[in-house]
């Protein structure tokens, strides 16, 4: 009896246990779900179906995972295939699955051509006189903002060197720039609200790199090199006037007015400084600056109001504002070519002669013919004009090769040019009809 007693004992207990295990396997197979409160990832139970897709060696595979976050179950598939040695390709995802679509790519070229041409196109404006049409990516207000900025670090760099406001000099430089703006004012067809032509005031603190200024100014830098006496006959075909005529002819039949935005409500100023430097500019602004070393060479009026209409001219041109822009342009091609040439000296000096130096030919051609028309509406005989230059040449050293490889033509070349282009009959017409006491307006 006590053996039948332990015998059923044994295996009530047996069957508990084979209960409890059975149980467990069940409760773990219904809920795959680790209950970890630490982790928002939980264990995912993955289940895959096969549909053939790829002859005989491989397949197409759908791979569904289940997941749950927060409490919200979901299901996240992704495609792959798997080939003849059982290993699974998945599809690319992100940016480059996106490009590796053709209808984007489409989309991109079409949208970003877009983008580009109305970029150019939005931001072409036309040179006065000339009508050439050039490209400017710099705001007026930046470009105005530069020129402040130089103003007073030029103002800064010379302090105590700055004439005052009363003396001789400062006076008489001052009324032929205030001959030159009015004659400005008369040239465009808009009309300008100038303020008086001030003289500027010197800068409250001394400014440093006095000596890199001046070498700026007078072009000393790398001026033995260019002192060379050979025979040079390169043709330039920018230092032609034809270029000028055929720009004005494509201008007037399109209806190109020019670009006079920049010019409204400057601020004009003028400072002389008692360098000895044949030199003087004009500022994005109206900042004009004149140094006594080219008083000292240029005594009459005609021939300071050359010089001073010229650097103007530049202003109105926005010379300053398209050469920012064409630097830009600039650096990144020479970012490219460095990708295929490792010769950085040589592709500087490339790029400068090949792309830098015709622009900026053109650019002081339109500053003489524009100050060539100024000076002739300040009451100054045009005339005069290239016996300047041709006196520039040889106070800054002329030579035949230095005539290709400068910004500004040779003396003689540019006093020829100036002398025999159609420009100069139409300002000995303006300078016959200012001294007749009747002025001529909207030359430009």
């Amino acid at each position: 009896m006590n053996c039948y007693k332990k015998a059923k004992l044994a295996i009530n207990s047996f069957r508990n246990f084979a209960s409890k295990i059975k149980s467990n396997a069940t409760t773990s197979s219904r809920s795959p779900i680790v209950q970890n409160p630490s982790h928002r990832f939980n264990q995912c139970n993955e289940t895959s179906s096969r549909v053939s897709g790829f002859i005989g060696s491989s397949s197409i595979a759908f791979s569904t995972k289940r997941f749950q976050i927060g409490g919200i179950e979901g299901h996240c598939k992704r495609n792959y295939y798997v080939d003849r040695y059982q290993v699974r390709h998945f599809k690319t995802r992100g940016v480059r699955r996106w490009i590796q679509n053709p209808r984007n790519a489409v989309i991109v070229v079409v949208v970003g051509s877009g983008v580009a041409i109305s970029l150019y196109f939005g931001n072409l404006e036309t040179v006065p006189y000339t009508k050439r049409t050039h490209f400017v990516l710099l705001p007026i207000n930046v470009e105005k903002q530069l020129g402040e900025l130089e103003f007073e670090r030029v103002k800064a760099a010379f302090k105590g060197k700055i004439l005052p406001p009363l003396h001789p000099q400062s006076v008489r430089v001052r009324l032929i720039a205030k001959d030159i703006i009015e004659a400005l004012e008369r040239g465009l067809v808009k009309d300008n609200v100038w303020s008086e032509v001030e003289y500027g005031r010197e800068a409250a603190e001394y400014g440093e790199g006095v000596k890199d200024t001046l070498m700026a100014l007078s072009g000393a830098v790398g001026e033995s090199k260019l002192d060379l006496d050979g025979d040079w006959h390169k043709e330039d075909e920018v230092l032609d006037e034809k270029w000028v005529q055929k720009s004005r002819e494509r201008g007037q039949a399109r209806g190109s007015q020019a670009a006079t935005k920049h010019l409204e409500g400057l601020n004009w100023e003028v400072v002389v400084v008692d360098e000895p430097v044949v030199n003087a500019f004009c500022l994005p602004g109206g900042k004009i600056v004149v140094f006594t070393g080219l008083l000292k060479h240029f005594h009459t009026d005609a021939e300071i109001a050359t010089i001073i209409g010229h650097e103007v001219g530049h202003t109105v041109a926005r010379h300053s504002a398209e050469g920012i822009t064409r630097n830009m342009w600039f650096t990144i091609f020479q970012l490219i070519l460095l990708q295929f040439v490792f010769m950085p000296d040589l592709i500087n000096m490339m790029s400068h002669l090949l792309l830098s130096l015709p622009f900026s030919r053109r650019m002081e051609m339109e500053a003489d013919y524009i100050g060539l028309l100024l000076m002739a509406s300040a009451g100054c005989d045009p005339r005069v004009a290239p016996h300047v230059y041709e006196k520039l040449g040889k106070l800054t050293g002329d030579s035949a090769l230095r005539d290709y490889l400068s910004t500004h033509p040779s003396g003689k070349k540019r006093a020829q040019l100036l002398a025999e282009a159609k420009v100069m009959q139409e300002a000995l017409n303006i300078y016959r009809e200012v001294r007749a006491g009747r002025g001529i307006h909207g030359f430009l």
